[in-house]
């Protein structure tokens, strides 16, 4: 059997994967709040876990793994939204245009992350299915002396868990130093965070013990992962922006309410997304969401194999630049390809570089050296178990022949090149680039690319 390695945050250390139960193999990936669109950030650890559980199916079966992402659907975002829709005049309950707002943002959700050839998780829990075993969770807590109630709140005490902080490296009087935490007159210590908060007439709210309330979210992932994937289990991932305080709460808490079990075995983190070498962020004008680039053009299966060519661990940085050559290498790929049936199995080189700890730029060169030695049904076979060129993905793809625009433009060139006159190049060259095709120019000649704004109507006739 395929031995994998995984970066371990809990142990900073690679680990050889053993899991708990090889014929019951658990994963928990941290899902999204369901407010709006995901933006590009978001789909990072999507595509990062969707290609380990393809992984883990590949090595233990497919029957054998369980992979639970959740949607957080009961958040302060959601509650204004729907308030702004009662403001406006709809006299539904807000619970009903609650559920209507979460539906709907699940449905983006599904549909963006399908174009990014994403599998969908065994389980997708909502969090507001799992109400009652989230009170359940915080009684034992409060049972056990790590939690308190107070005015309508109940809190976990932090200090009372001897190892919190040991996932972000960090003691608790560190953390109070150097972060804004909030000081609250229901709370023992600053650190202290909520587990349980009252909600009035015009929040959701559900009853409960300490009166009607709403859960805080760090319960939420406990409670679910508890109910679904048991109180140990093999790999907990998220993003890296998670790891304190979400993921250190959850370890915290759910330790505390089972301290028999182990929790998560092994924690993985993505690292967070760059956009052209800045972080994205509205202030700076380079935030988008997945369907911005799909409703641009930009296929699905570009943006994947864009991901996949940084290692998880490293900062992902989406550029322009990059976007066009995954794109020319899938055009080609789709080329070579063409009415070929798969090899039996993947590459080799893939899956031994997929279970070193999920190299999946080192998988992606394995892609580009099959192609160079002529193993196109290896290359097809390995390139759809990274999730990209799939029979539904490449209508963008359709193949078109701009060879006699190349050999125009190459003659009105040469013939520039002898005149210095080159206004009946730039003119051609203003065609092609408005018609969606990249024009690339070298001493060794002309390649015409079209992009996936491709318009052969807007290249009309040759003349």
């Amino acid at each position: 059997m395929t031995t994998i390695q995984l970066y371990n945050t809990a142990t900073r250390t690679k680990e050889r994967f053993d899991p708990i139960d090889p014929l019951n193999v658990r994963m928990y990936v941290c899902g999204p709040t369901v407010y709006d669109r995901a933006h590009l950030g978001n789909a990072r650890p999507v595509v990062v876990f969707d290609v380990l559980y393809r992984l883990l199916r590949h090595v233990y079966g497919a029957d054998h793994v369980t992979y639970a992402r959740n949607f957080t659907d009961v958040d302060d975002k959601i509650n204004a939204t729907a308030q702004a829709r009662k403001a406006a005049g709809d006299a539904r309950p807000l619970e009903a245009l609650i559920r209507e707002r979460t539906e709907e943002t699940i449905g983006w959700y599904h549909a963006d992350m399908d174009a990014l050839g994403a599998l969908r998780p065994n389980l997708e829990p909502r969090a507001t299915d799992f109400i009652a075993q989230m009170i359940a969770m915080i009684q034992s807590l409060v049972a056990s002396g790590h939690a308190y109630a107070k005015d309508g709140h109940v809190l976990f005490r932090v200090r009372s868990y001897a190892a919190y902080g040991a996932l972000s490296g960090r003691s608790v009087d560190d953390m109070i130093a150097g972060a804004r935490v909030e000081v609250a007159p229901f709370k023992e210590d600053p650190m202290d965070f909520v587990l349980w908060k009252p909600s009035d007439a015009d929040l959701p709210g559900w009853d409960s013990p300490w009166g009607r309330g709403r859960p805080g979210w760090h319960i939420e992932c406990s409670a679910m992962s508890h109910e679904l994937l048991g109180a140990a289990f093999d790999i907990h991932g998220g993003g890296l922006d998670l790891q304190f305080p979400h993921h250190e709460n959850e370890i915290a808490q759910s330790h505390c309410a089972h301290p028999e079990a182990g929790f998560a075995k092994v924690w993985m983190h993505n690292e967070m997304l760059q956009v052209e070498g800045k972080k994205m962020s509205k202030s700076l004008g380079n935030f988008f969401t997945v369907r911005d680039l799909l409703d641009k053009g930009v296929p699905g299966e570009v943006i994947r194999l864009v991901f996949l060519g940084t290692h998880y661990s490293k900062p992902m940085d989406w550029t322009v630049e990059k976007a066009a050559q995954t794109e020319a290498a899938l055009r080609k790929w789709r080329g070579l390809v063409t009415g070929l049936e798969p090899a039996p199995s993947p590459l080799p080189g893939v899956i031994s570089a997929l279970s070193d700890d999920l190299n999946t730029a080192a998988a992606v060169a394995e892609l580009h050296a099959a192609t160079a030695r002529g193993d196109y049904a290896g290359l097809l076979a390995s390139a759809q178990f990274l999730g990209v060129l799939g029979a539904d993905q490449g209508a963008w793809a359709a193949s078109v022949d701009l060879s006699p625009w190349a050999a125009h433009l190459a003659q009105l060139r040469q013939k520039a090149i002898a005149t210095k006159d080159f206004a009946a190049v730039d003119a051609l060259k203003a065609v092609l680039v408005a018609a969606g095709v990249d024009v690339r120019m070298s001493k060794a000649g002309i390649d015409l690319v079209p992009s996936a704004r491709f318009d052969a109507a807007k290249l009309g006739a040759l003349g």
